[in-house]
């Protein structure tokens, strides 16, 4: 008889941890299924992705010197891989940095958008901001986006910074006439 009770007694804790384990996940699921919830997780899932995607190009763009973090409810936070993985407000961040980072997120929120409505992306239009980059992150956004246009993505720049300018295979400038503006193919 006392055999039996402890086979009983072990068959009983075992139903208990799969009762309980399954509570978990009714209790997990019904949070992500009130209103706010499920919307809440779906977002938790999609900045992930799209924080992991924009880390490969961040680490591009910065030498490896950052990446980002989101806590999940939407705030960002910089991982200083030059300070000792230091976590740090993105408002510490220059210019020229804050231009890296919206630039890895904007690259990476098309790409995935793309995706998600089952095509590829073509081609993507940067108005601005490189004017606040230091000649070296100059030359490596330069670089990252020659590498883009490698891949088949047609890159548009419109920028007043000449030396990145240069550097693009087909160049139209806006020139202002008293007849009115003049766009001319430069190269």
């Amino acid at each position: 008889a006392h055999e039996k009770a402890r086979a009983d007694s072990s068959e009983l804790a075992e139903k208990a941890k799969r009762a309980r384990t399954d509570a978990e996940v009714a209790t997990a699921l019904a949070t992500h299924l009130r209103a706010n919830g499920f919307e809440q997780w779906l977002m938790v899932g999609a900045l992930t992705e799209l924080v992991d995607g924009a880390n490969e190009l961040l680490g591009q763009l910065s030498g490896g010197g950052y990446s980002l973090h989101s806590d999940g409810s939407g705030t960002f936070s910089i991982v200083d891989h030059r300070n000792a993985d230091e976590m740090r407000s993105v408002a510490t961040l220059s210019g020229g940095e804050t231009f890296l980072v919206s630039l890895a997120l904007a690259l990476s929120l098309a790409e995935t958008l793309a995706a998600k409505g089952g095509s590829g992306l073509d081609a993507i239009i940067l108005d601005e901001g490189f004017g606040t980059l230091d000649e070296e992150s100059l030359d490596t956004v330069a670089s990252v986006l020659e590498e883009l246009t490698g891949r088949g993505l047609m890159v548009g720049v419109i920028t007043h910074v000449k030396e990145l300018a240069a550097r693009a295979p087909v160049r139209y400038e806006v020139v202002r006439e008293p007849s009115g503006a003049k766009v001319r193919t430069v190269a």
